[in-house]
């Protein structure tokens, strides 16, 4: 008989799941910058794209593929060094930026729409280089699966049940990271009126990025 589960352990899901996302975390702090950065739009583009991730992490955790990270060392490295990289360089990128952080919607030369999709793919490149993310998914969701009593509930095969979690934590997500990326953007609209913070906070920005690579980089494995 296939595995099951019921509303109950569903609940308990969404309990455990809902705590663990509302914790600050590095895709808050991402979040956050971009927000900044790239105004209301632009942080909940990247909270979107973080979000994204974590469905790819799942998919990954339902196939296998995230067991290959906590077996071979080599490959844990090679998603952890590459992910620190590109975490480096956005931050590098944004305290280079010509003068001060740009508080228009779009750059003078890129449409809105371009620089939604920055966003948003740098929110799911950074979540999916996070070999950390990948192994977190791959211990957690299994421990819901199959969890129902098996009476009274809808039978579901163990890789549509994880997925179906994965899901639910990624909206879980996008619900709270987005109010993360309004409330940022919220704090670059106020700095209208302000150029020289505008321009500081771009520095902070920048070398929090770089600082999360950083810590990516020396966490051990």
């Amino acid at each position: 008989m296939a595995p099951s589960v019921d509303l109950q352990s569903y609940l308990v899901f969404v309990s455990a799941a809902a705590a663990l996302v509302l914790t600050p975390g590095p895709d808050t702090v991402f979040v956050l910058t971009q927000g900044v950065a790239g105004g209301k739009r632009g942080g909940v583009a990247a909270a979107l794209g973080v979000s994204t991730g974590i469905v790819v992490h799942t998919t990954a955790a339902t196939l296998g593929l995230a067991a290959l990270l906590r077996a071979s060392a080599l490959a844990y490295a090679a998603v952890k060094y590459a992910g620190a990289a590109y975490l480096v360089y956005l931050g590098a990128k944004t305290i280079r930026q010509d003068g001060q952080l740009s508080l228009s919607d779009a750059g003078p030369d890129s449409p809105l729409g371009s620089d939604l999709r920055t966003s948003y793919r740098r929110g799911v490149t950074v979540n999916v280089l996070n070999p950390k993310v990948a192994l977190f998914f791959l211990a957690f969701l299994p421990q819901f699966v199959g969890s129902g009593p098996g009476s009274g509930v809808t039978s579901v095969a163990p890789a549509a049940e994880m997925l179906a979690l994965g899901a639910t934590y990624a909206a879980l997500t996008a619900l709270y990271l987005g109010a993360v990326g309004l409330l940022s953007g919220g704090v670059r609209s106020a700095l209208r009126s302000r150029p020289r913070f505008a321009d500081g906070l771009r520095w902070v920005s920048g070398s929090v990025l770089v600082g999360l690579g950083a810590a990516l980089a020396l966490a051990s494995s």
